[in-house]
């Protein structure tokens, strides 16, 4: 059996404009009304949201079955407003696991209580190096020597009050997004890539007047980023669940940009191998072109819904993204493979 068209460029148009739509952890509502607006147009879908604001979608199977789930988060790495500094410069608390040096210098939006956003941009405080020579490249990136210099005239903490911004404001990096040679360069590809690969997955069985094998929940988090994402909203009638998150690319690995990837362990412990297996087996019979790697320093929500007490088989898979939580580079090989194993799952 052939697996139903994959829509690569409705995907790839979708993929962007969630990557430009602003989404750090907390600051999600946006990016979530999108996917919901994508998985309205399948037939008999039934969409609710979580008490904290995730998505849930559940689509009706060819049986009831033991029923399965796909979850992907569609939160980022992110910051909020710590501190408004004396000369009218913003501190900063993170939203996520980064280093500063990984956004220096990147444009970001500060959305206010008003529905205002204004921009500026993440500097060291010591950053010109006409003021001061080397210690611009010596200086520890710190919460404490981190700033956002706003596009606003704005010389005091009062100045900066006036603008209507507050400690506890949201802030999102720019992502850059760039597309060339098959590549797809931007921040937040985690986890956004492969929320684009489940739901065009599931509009790819829906345009081929299929439906999943059993009755399957597919779950967008919005708390991953911060380790619960998918601690609640998977239903009690789910036996397994596969996360679909990307795989990390770099020395020591056997990931790359251009191939999905089964990730068998990661800093929680081992997932599924029971699971694990079935899906290697499915990517094997459809020439799925695949990986299969250790993550020493990752956790997903397969592991967070898990700790929570989810009494479930749990998988991961996902494609490679070099450059994880910096900028980030993934290839559309990696995503249609994504894409066309959560099909296979879907459909067997």
């Amino acid at each position: 059996m052939n697996l139903p068209e994959l829509d690569l460029n409705g995907m790839i148009s979708f993929l962007t404009e969630l990557l430009e739509t602003p989404s750090p952890t907390g600051f999600t509502e946006q990016a979530i009304q999108l996917c919901e607006e994508q998985l309205a147009q399948l037939p008999g879908i039934v969409l609710e949201r979580t008490r904290k604001g995730a998505l849930v979608a559940t689509l009706p199977g060819e049986t009831e079955g033991p029923w399965r789930a796909l979850t992907a988060h569609v939160d980022t790495l992110g910051a909020m407003v710590k501190d408004i500094k004396y000369n009218g410069r913003l501190k900063l608390t993170k939203l996520g696991g980064f280093a500063w040096n990984t956004v220096e210098g990147e444009g970001v939006s500060v959305f206010n209580r008003f529905g205002d956003i204004l921009r500026g941009s993440l500097l060291i405080t010591q950053a010109s190096a006409h003021i001061h020579g080397q210690d611009v490249s010596k200086s520890e990136r710190s919460d404490d020597n981190m700033e956002v210099r706003l596009d606003a005239r704005t010389k005091s903490d009062l100045d900066t009050l006036d603008l209507g911004i507050e400690v506890g404001d949201f802030v999102a990096f720019d992502p850059r997004v760039e597309k060339t040679e098959g590549f797809i360069r931007s921040r937040h590809l985690d986890d956004k890539a492969c929320v684009a690969c489940v739901i065009y997955a599931a509009k790819a069985i829906a345009a081929a007047g299929k439906k999943p094998k059993v009755n399957t929940v597919l779950h967008i988090s919005n708390y991953e980023e911060v380790g619960h994402g998918a601690a609640a909203g998977i239903p009690p009638q789910v036996s397994e669940l596969v996360a679909v998150d990307m795989a990390a690319v770099g020395d020591g690995q056997t990931s790359d940009e251009f191939h999905a990837t089964l990730c068998v362990k990661d800093s929680g412990g081992p997932y599924h191998h029971g699971l694990s297996q079935r899906l290697r087996a499915l990517a094997e019979e459809y020439r799925i072109p695949y990986k299969v790697d250790i993550y020493p320093f990752y956790g997903s929500d397969g592991g967070a819904f898990w700790r929570a007490g989810g009494d479930v088989a749990v998988a991961l898979i996902g494609p490679g993204v070099d450059a994880s939580h910096n900028y980030e580079r993934t290839h559309t090989e990696a995503l249609i493979a994504t894409a066309d194993w959560c099909l296979a799952y879907l459909l067997n």
